[in-house]
């Protein structure tokens, strides 16, 4: 399998939130990226400065990260002139099924990515679902805890790799991220792969079901509200990621607070599973379940059980502090 490591800079509203255009809150301003080979050698780069049409002064946080390196729109091209040439050269190596295996360092990337193809009506040339491999996380899960997610400059330096060149340049970051992967096998890479959420079901038929080797995920079609969302059958279901036969529910699905529910089911062959659904909303404003579902250990279990009954106890002294007099 050939990848093409992908990194981007962009800038945002220097005016501030309230003033930026929702339709392209994060404006591209440097495309970077290197291909590599079965065995993580690369093979070619690709890097160009795009000149932006949206927020044409820096963002302060942008423009700390851009004194420390020389950056020069005089000349550059626009979005939609680098993009179009940025695929030419994705699609000067497919793999054998006809489509680029894209890594990055973090979730963002190729999101963004999409999200300026959409403001510019370009066509969009990524399959659905749109799989890729988020090294910073793989990194976390061979290295570190499987949860922490870490600085690229922190792997760089864990892994004693020289750092000859700046971090944040877009081609010098996707560098760097190719000789992280250099330290993770091919397996290591290919078993945990993520999905990007730019594009998310629409129909029941969409729905998208993986399978990891600790867990599973599911991504739903949208609801009207998240009340809606958690009284569909599916995705409040629980099945073993091991054997796929329906785990009964010790502890309900309950709110931890913000957008995330937990539950506690058990399989009788492999013991308690974690369900944790998380609810977001997709471009259209509707909301879908983001769920997975994953064995742990008896500790873990009673865990769930404490989290929920501190959050009883918070909601009754809630109640009690704001009740009418």
């Amino acid at each position: 399998m050939n990848y093409i490591v992908l990194d981007l800079e962009w800038n945002q509203c220097p005016f501030g939130k309230e003033h930026e255009n929702p339709a392209l809150p994060f404006e591209i301003i440097e495309i970077g990226a290197v291909r590599l080979n079965t065995s993580h050698q690369i093979t070619g780069q690709f890097r160009e400065i795009v000149r932006p049409q949206v927020y044409t002064s820096l963002h302060y946080k942008t423009r700390e990260i851009v004194t420390l390196r020389a950056i020069d729109f005089d000349g550059a091209r626009i979005f939609p002139n680098v993009a179009a040439d940025f695929f030419e050269w994705c699609r000067s190596d497919m793999d054998a099924d006809g489509e680029p295996s894209f890594c990055t360092w973090g979730p963002a990337d190729l999101t963004e990515l999409q999200r300026n193809l959409s403001y510019y009506n370009m066509t969009n040339p990524f399959p659905f679902p749109l799989m890729y491999y988020d090294i910073q996380k793989i990194f976390s899960i061979v290295y570190e805890d499987r949860r922490s997610r870490k600085a690229l400059e922190y792997a760089v330096d864990f892994l004693e790799i020289p750092k000859e060149v700046p971090f944040h340049s877009a081609l010098s970051d996707a560098i760097y991220t190719s000789l992280v992967m250099q330290k993770l096998s091919d397996p290591q890479i290919r078993d945990n792969s993520s999905v990007d959420y730019f594009h998310t079901p629409l129909t029941r038929s969409q729905e998208i079901y993986l399978h990891y080797s600790t867990y599973d995920k599911f991504v739903s079609m949208p609801f009207p509200s998240s009340n809606q969302a958690m009284k569909d059958s599916i995705v409040t279901s629980t099945r073993c990621p091991v054997c796929g036969k329906t785990a009964s529910k010790k502890i309900r699905w309950f709110s931890a607070g913000g957008h995330n529910q937990f539950c506690l089911a058990s399989c009788p062959q492999h013991g308690y599973l974690k369900g944790k659904i998380r609810l977001r909303h997709n471009r259209d404003g509707m909301t879908y379940a983001v769920k997975t579902l994953k064995l742990i250990s008896k500790e873990d279990a009673y865990q769930i059980y404490e989290k929920k009954e501190v959050l009883k106890v918070k909601r009754r002294l809630h109640r009690q502090f704001h009740k009418e007099p």
